[in-house]
């Protein structure tokens, strides 16, 4: 692809304009039976364009390549182009000096034999059935790997390149007895010796048994624990009170709120673009990745913004333009999203209480005031036994719900874009039998 080229056909045709290249390879591997199912693999190469041209915005993408996909993609936005409405606050980043050096990249993960990957997935499967005669099958069990090179021009003098890999591996397992109870759980890192299959193994058949026997408990209010899978389903609703976009729209209970404790003093929340699955060297624009620290000790500290918001609100970017993909341009959005841990092991400081293990529905919150009424499984721990509970809701107020941590674990585990260690809260409402 003669990306020279496509870069003078664009600045014909526009005042300003970014070219956003993305190419990504792919590939899955399913074990099934104690046994490889199936191989897949994918590749995706493409070039997404925003240009601006009297003050609009116009976005376009094309799989073509050479000649062919200039054209694509000045044709494209030809078309987009009386549609979009004008905004003076329209900009594209300027250039940078420097970025983070840090590496995403695991060479050797991607040479691995793939006769030795599969019998790592298949030895996992193996580990989950052999765990327990009441586990009947495992579904999902699959190791996906991914490299992803991107590189980002425009205009204003902005080139920068990049590239990383991901290496995740997923798990279900199945047991019966007088129930059938399910437990599926997941884990990624950018580099393949990073990876633990066999303790992922293992912790989803221990789980899948815990959840045998489940029954509603009584209504309540409880003291107890989120591990990190919940507390991270819990973190994705109330990242997007800090984000410049839901300031601008006025969809934040944040709002006016800088330098106001807004949650307990153990509440440290960080926002990195070095951190989680999306970690890159730069933002979707291009902008360096960094840490920022929305709270601090309680405190509302900042709001988070890519370039657009940050000129609405006359602020410099915090690198937080993400992108889905080739076929969506960049938005102000979360990057690394996590509560930084604490230094205790929280699960022994609960004797009576519960641990929730598992939210379903978060969807259903409001990311604006925090309020949530969702689904739960988990075990109540009540005169030295442990009975799992299924069948309740959990309802309260992620604020409120923050502003009642007591104890804050060590272990701390990113799902995806947010990360969370387990989070010892008091007063937690739940409705059961």
């Amino acid at each position: 692809m003669d990306r020279e080229k496509i870069r003078k056909k664009i600045a014909d045709e526009f005042d300003s304009y970014e070219l956003f290249f993305l190419k990504e390879k792919s590939k899955k591997f399913e074990s099934r039976d104690k046994d490889l199912y199936g191989v897949e693999m994918n590749e995706e190469e493409g070039i997404a364009l925003r240009g601006i041209q009297k003050n609009k915005m116009i976005f376009s993408y094309t799989f073509e390549k050479g000649d062919r996909a200039a054209h694509s993609l000045v044709d494209n936005a030809t078309l987009l182009g009386p549609f979009v409405e004008a905004d003076e606050d329209i900009i594209l980043p300027g250039s940078y000096r420097d970025y983070p050096s840090v590496s995403f990249f695991d060479r050797t993960g991607l040479e691995t034999d793939d006769r030795d990957k599969t019998s790592r997935l298949i030895e996992m499967e193996s580990l989950i059935r052999d765990f327990d005669k009441r586990i009947v099958t495992t579904r999902n069990c699959e190791l996906q790997e991914a490299e992803i090179e991107i590189e980002i021009v425009n205009s204003n003098g902005l080139n920068v390149q990049g590239r990383k890999t991901l290496f995740s591996v997923f798990a279900l397992s199945v047991a019966q007895e007088h129930d059938e109870v399910s437990w599926y759980d997941w884990t990624w890192a950018h580099f393949l010796a990073d990876i633990d299959m066999k303790t992922l193994g293992i912790s989803v058949a221990q789980k899948t048994i815990s959840f045998l026997g489940s029954e509603q408990i009584a209504t309540g209010i409880y003291d107890g624990i989120l591990t990190p899978q919940a507390a991270c389903e819990i973190l994705g609703v109330l990242s997007g009170s800090f984000l410049g976009e839901n300031l601008h729209k006025n969809k934040t209970k944040l709002k006016d709120r800088l330098g106001e404790k807004c949650f307990s003093e153990m509440i440290t929340l960080v926002d990195s673009g070095l951190a989680g699955m999306g970690a890159f060297p730069f933002d979707g624009e291009g902008v360096p990745s960094q840490d920022n620290m929305p709270v601090q000790e309680g405190v509302f500290k900042t709001f988070l913004y890519d370039t657009y918001y940050g000129k609405k609100f006359n602020r410099p970017s915090t690198g937080n333009a993400i992108r889905s993909g080739l076929k969506e341009p960049p938005i102000c959005g979360r990057r690394g999203f996590y509560l930084k841990p604490g230094l205790s092991d929280v699960y022994t400081e609960l004797t009576d209480g519960i641990i929730i293990e598992e939210l379903m529905g978060t969807h259903t919150a409001n990311p604006i005031t925090g309020d949530f009424s969702l689904g739960a499984v988990g075990h109540l721990l009540k005169g030295g036994r442990n009975v799992p509970f299924k069948g309740v809701i959990f309802s309260g107020n992620i604020f409120e719900l923050l502003n009642n941590v007591r104890a804050i674990g060590s272990d701390q585990k990113f799902y995806g874009s947010c990360g969370s260690p387990s989070l010892l809260v008091e007063g937690m409402k739940i409705s059961g039998k």
